[in-house]
This record gives C-alpha cells, structure tokens and sequence, in this order.
C-alpha cells in the first residue's frame, strides 16, 4: 500500500500563535502579539505562497503595513524560518516507522512554499522525518495546489502510483473529498491511529 500524507497538522502541528510566540520580542503584550500573528499568517500571503504565485520578499511591505513597527523584524523571521520550531504531532513519527517496517510506501503531498521545499533538509528534526518519505511533493513549485484534481493526478504519475493501492491522509475535508473523487480512498486525520482509531471521512 501507499500512503499519502499531509504536513501540516498531520505530520506536525501547525500553529500561528505559537510560532509567532517563538519569534515575537521578548517581554512584548500578548494581545498585539496575537494581532500581528493574524496578519503575518493571514491566508491570502500564505495560500499565494503555497502556490507559488509570490515570494516572501514580495508580500513583507504588505504585512508590515499592517502590523506595529516592534513586530516587523518577527514579520520577516517568521516568513523564513516559521517551519524550524513545529512540534511532531504525538506518535506519527512511530507510526511511520511501522509503516515502513511492515513494507509499505510513504509520499508526501503538501501546500506549501518553495522556500520550505528548499530548506527543510537544514533542519535536523524535519530532515530525518521526512527521509522515511519514498516521494515528496510540495505544491510551490507546481503552481497548483490541493484541492485541485490536477496534484492528486500529479503525484500519482510522478510515482507511477495505482490509485487503488494508495491510502491518503490530510486535515482538510475538502482536500479528502477530492482525493476520494480522484478515486484515492482517504481519511480525515484525526490524531496518530497508534494512539487513537483512524476515522474514515466516506463510509
């Protein structure tokens, strides 16, 4: 079987305020911390970026038009090393391992940005998660991202994967019902399936 994952929230936790307490000045006030957290992670930078469309160069002026000038510094940090300071999520780690151990292929299929595709090896902790991946794909790149048919298409040409022995797993229900529609069986992540029973999204 192949197993197709998801990154965010699936592999590691993905959490805006807590990656901006990471940055944020010292001693700064928690309430225009997590105002400033809403903008730099607003979706409309991030889901551009995700695609591929923008760079972080492109989209900072914006954001720190945006935000209190004692966060500009955190705007820019943030942007570039946001992925260095994500927790695992609880017994994913493990589980891969099992996976892999009982024979079966793992892949990775993200929206995500290019800077990430081209640094995440520098981070030791993500560097040896994702080596147990077979394939990876990051959306940055593409230009396309989840969840338009044409990724799940690619993935599976990419790696010469028969849609009917791949398995995928993402947070987002739209993105699990269009790999159920691509005819990928899928399941709504829900928490490690080692340490809770994994929930089909389709019966």
């Amino acid at each position: 079987m192949n197993y197709i994952f998801d990154f965010g929230n699936v592999l590691v936790r993905f959490d805006p305020e807590l990656i901006m307490a990471h940055f944020a000045p010292i001693g700064c006030d928690e309430d225009s911390m997590r105002q400033a957290a809403a903008v730099i992670f607003d979706r409309k930078y991030w889901d551009e970026l995700d695609r591929g469309t923008v760079t972080e160069e492109e989209i900072l002026p914006e954001i720190r038009s945006r935000i209190p000038e004692e966060f500009h510094e955190t705007a820019w940090t943030v942007l570039t090393h946001w992925y260095e300071v994500l927790p695992e999520i609880p017994g994913m780690r493990n589980y891969l391992k099992k996976l892999k151990e009982d024979g079966h292929k793992l892949y990775l299929l993200s929206n995500i940005s290019v800077r990430f595709e081209e640094h995440y090896r520098e981070v030791p902790e993500l560097s040896s998660l994702l080596s147990m991946f077979d394939g990876i794909v990051c959306t940055g790149k593409l230009h396309i991202v989840k969840p338009s048919p044409e990724i799940f298409a690619y993935i599976l040409e990419k790696y010469n994967l028969d849609r009917a022995e791949c398995r995928f797993t993402d947070d987002n229900p739209a993105n699990v019902i269009a790999a159920e529609k691509a005819g990928i069986r899928s399941d709504l992540f829900s928490g490690c399936p080692l340490l809770k029973p994994r929930k089909t999204f389709f019966p």
